[in-house]
């Protein structure tokens, strides 16, 4: 079972969204998918809103920061944020 602590929350009313910074406890680092469904979770969101922008964790350690990006709409998200080629093809 996680644990998820709020260790930053800041709005930004420019780009219509909520920037946040996670601590979760886990025993394996989450994927990308995981933590945008663990963000949208904790600010109750829809996961298609959240944006990921990194998980970090120390060596050895079952704890991880993760930094997200949480949009008020799909379509802020999409005017802002960039895609990559990966997310591209993963559309199709």
């Amino acid at each position: 079972m996680e644990k998820i602590q709020v260790i930053k929350e800041k709005v930004n009313p420019i780009f219509q969204r909520k920037e946040v910074e996670l601590l979760v406890s886990i025993d394996v680092t989450p994927k990308m998918k995981e933590a945008e469904e663990m963000v949208a979770n904790q600010f109750s969101s829809n996961s298609e809103n959240v944006k990921v922008k990194k998980i970090h964790g120390n060596y050895g350690m079952k704890k991880f920061t993760i930094t997200a990006n949480i949009y008020n709409s799909k379509e802020s998200k999409d005017k802002t944020e960039i895609k990559y080629s990966k997310e591209k093809k993963g559309k199709q």
